[in-house]
């Protein structure tokens, strides 16, 4: 398991804090997609954002 540090911009392994639960992304299954943790989350909201503006045309 990887976690994304939205605040040190840093990857950790393994388990985290509670505590840390809102500084971070994930678990993702590599240090890899953690790194593109913040690149994903863009992507997606991208699509979501296309999908309800689709949506809202009907």
């Amino acid at each position: 398991m990887y976690w994304f540090n939205i605040t040190t911009h840093e990857v950790a392994q393994g388990e985290i804090s509670p505590w840390h639960s809102t500084e971070t992304m994930g678990p993702y299954p590599s240090a890899d997609a953690a790194r593109a943790a913040l690149e994903t989350a863009a992507a997606r909201t991208a699509a979501q954002d296309e999908e309800e503006a689709r949506e809202a045309e009907w």
